[in-house]
C-alpha cells in the first residue's frame, strides 16, 4: 500500500512537471519575418533599396500572416502607410492607414490625424 502511494505521488509529480514544461512554450502571436532587420537598414540608409526591401517585408507580413492570431500585427498597416506617404505614394499610403483603423479601431484618433493632413 505504501509503495503504491509513493508511486502515485511520483507519477503525479511527473505529470505536473510535464504540464508545466509544455505550458512554458512560447506562443508566436504574429509573424514578423525580416521586419526588424529591414526596418533598421531603412532607418540607417534611407535609400531606395532599403525602402524597397522594407516594403517587400511589409507586404509579406500582410499577405502571409501564419502565426497564432492570423492577423496583421498592430501598427504594421499604419507604419507601412506612413512610409508610403513619405515616399510620395499618397493613395497607397492612405489605403494602408485606413486598413489600420479598420483592423484596430483604437488607432482611429492617431491614424485619423495623419489622414487629415493628406485629405487636401
Amino acid at each position: 500500500m505504501k509503495k503504491s502511494f509513493v508511486n502515485m505521488v511520483k507519477l503525479s509529480a511527473l505529470a505536473c512537471i510535464s504540464l508545466l514544461a509544455l505550458s512554458c512554450g512560447s506562443t508566436k502571436l504574429y509573424s514578423w519575418y525580416d521586419y526588424q532587420e529591414d526596418y533598421y537598414h531603412y532607418l540607417k540608409n534611407a535609400d531606395e533599396k532599403s525602402f524597397d526591401e522594407l516594403a517587400k517585408t511589409y507586404q509579406k507580413i500582410i499577405e502571409k500572416q501564419k502565426a497564432t492570431r492570423g492577423v496583421v500585427p498592430p501598427g504594421i498597416y499604419a507604419d507601412y502607410g506612413w512610409m508610403l506617404l513619405q515616399g510620395g505614394k499618397v493613395s497607397e499610403g492612405k489605403e494602408m492607414l485606413a486598413k489600420e483603423i479598420e483592423l484596430y479601431p483604437e488607432s482611429k484618433v492617431f491614424v485619423g490625424s495623419i489622414l487629415k493632413r493628406y485629405e487636401k
